[in-house]
């Protein structure tokens, strides 16, 4: 092996294998955040539960899930004339 196959070598292959260790790093970093995101998550969670349900400081309280009025069309549809092809 010759010194320009080296030097070739490094140029292709160095920026993958240091963007990789440092891709490698972040990973490690990201399952401990989930981690403790999911803990005050479920922290959160157990605290509305026991105030009535409301979110913290006031919040916007959950949406209403009955039943609604029929939606409004924003614009007007227009049909398209059928052409007897339709897609697989």
């Amino acid at each position: 092996m010759n010194t320009t196959d080296l030097v070739t070598a490094a140029v292709l292959f160095g920026p993958g294998l240091a963007g990789t260790a440092a891709y490698l790093h972040t990973q490690r970093g990201w399952r401990t955040d989930t981690a403790a995101v999911r803990t005050v998550l479920a922290e959160s969670a157990t605290a509305r539960a026991a105030e009535g349900g409301l979110p913290p400081q006031g919040g916007e309280p959950a949406p209403d899930t009955t039943e609604t009025a029929e939606p409004v069309r924003l614009a007007t549809v227009l049909p398209f004339p059928a052409t007897g092809r339709h897609a697989a």
